[in-house]
């Protein structure tokens, strides 16, 4: 019987059977959503969507970053 809400079939597609959130709740709000857009892309539907709001986060991520002043450069 598949759980819905606590373990919906999209969390095990990962080759590796781990569930993302093993991996994103070691990891701030905006990097753990880019991970998981880009762990689950096109499980449920449109995979270029999915990765569209990966770049999103991301995006929001550096800009907190910068506004924050935290840039590191290599």
């Amino acid at each position: 019987m598949t759980d819905a809400v606590n373990h919906p079939k999209h969390y095990n597609n990962h080759a590796s059977g781990i569930e993302c959130i093993q991996v994103v709740r070691h990891m701030n709000f905006n990097r753990g959503n880019a991970i998981k857009y880009v762990w689950r892309a096109g499980d449920k539907g449109n995979e270029i969507e999915d990765l569209k709001k990966a770049i999103w986060y991301i995006q929001d991520e550096i800009k907190r970053l910068e506004d924050a002043g935290k840039t590191k450069t290599l």
